[in-house]
């Protein structure tokens, strides 16, 4: 197998990447996995399998990512830092690079309150930054966070995530630097609605010249209602959906017809984040609805994917 994922490799070539999320089940049930696989096949370059989003216990991130590899597709395994200290994280990874995992995407992951187990602990023994140096450390020097040689390569490409639209604004900016700094080598945005605040995000990551060095994907979710729009800007920190999207949303009516409607939005975002320099590619955040993907990236004129010559 490869060091080099596909992800990396497309995006050293300066492809225009696309990524999607395939959210695991809430038990052993590996059909509702292969189903999922089947509806992202051929729509994207890598999946991020998800590590308990929204602090719901699913099966582990690398054991589906595991099951991804079986299958043929590339998967970016997320790994937060709630639930784990930095044993059983580097234990983890270990683990998911013997299994064929090439790409990583390092979080904070949110609080357990908002999940289904709100009495739990939280770990948090590292933050996302810290996490992003223990990794690079673990590749590039063969070394555990706690200075011990590591018994074989660790070929891991390094993501994290960033919020254009969280407050306050510089702050987002800075963070970006920080994991920059640390060795992260792509970046994952928040999901976009708003293309004035992103647009002036990406001014000024650039003036930083952080895509000179790191790859930038930016977040895409498409929207299923009027009532999905509403519900983000009155309970989901860090996003917002502008006036316009949300009567487009609400003008267009309910069920399929909305769905369509989000779909079309969500292209013509993607055509827009195209044409921004420093902009390498798209995340695709269907959160719970794979079937959006092909009409999605077909829309957008994203298919099909390219293909690496073997070697590559």
């Amino acid at each position: 197998m490869s060091p080099v994922s596909r992800l990396q490799s497309l995006l050293e070539r300066r492809e225009f990447t696309v990524s999607a999320e395939l959210g695991p089940p809430k038990g052993p049930n590996i059909e509702v996995i292969t189903t999922k696989i089947g509806l992202l096949r051929g729509m994207c370059d890598a999946v991020n399998v998800t590590d308990n989003q929204t602090a719901i216990v699913r099966i582990s991130s690398a054991a589906t990512c595991a099951l991804l590899v079986q299958q043929g597709i590339e998967p970016i395994m997320q790994m937060t830092c709630r639930d784990r200290n930095r044993l059983a994280i580097q234990a983890d990874l270990f683990g998911a690079v013997a299994l064929g995992v090439r790409n990583l995407l390092c979080l904070s992951g949110d609080h357990q309150v908002f999940g289904n187990h709100p009495t739990a602990k939280n770990v948090f023994d590292l933050d996302s930054v810290q996490m992003i140096g223990m990794v690079k450390r673990l590749r590039d020097e063969g070394l555990t966070l706690g200075g011990e040689p590591v018994d074989g390569a660790m070929p891991m490409f390094i993501g994290g995530a960033a919020n254009p639209f969280g407050d306050p604004f510089e702050l987002q900016v800075l963070r970006a630097l920080k994991k920059a700094n640390a060795g992260v080598q792509f970046i994952q945005t928040q999901c976009i609605y708003d293309m004035v605040r992103f647009r002036e995000w990406m001014k000024r990551v650039t003036d930083l010249g952080i895509p000179e060095h790191v790859h930038i994907l930016a977040g895409v979710m498409p929207l299923k209602s009027a009532g999905a729009a509403r519900y983000i800007n009155n309970n989901v920190a860090g996003i917002y959906v502008p006036d316009p999207i949300v009567k487009r949303m609400s003008a267009a009516g309910k069920g399929q017809k909305a769905r369509d409607e989000g779909i079309r939005i969500t292209a013509e975002i993607i055509e827009q984040v195209r044409e921004i320099p420093g902009v390498h590619g798209v995340h695709i955040m269907a959160v719970e609805w794979e079937e959006a993907v092909q009409p999605l990236t077909e829309m957008a004129g994203l298919l099909p994917r390219p293909v690496l010559a073997e070697g590559e």
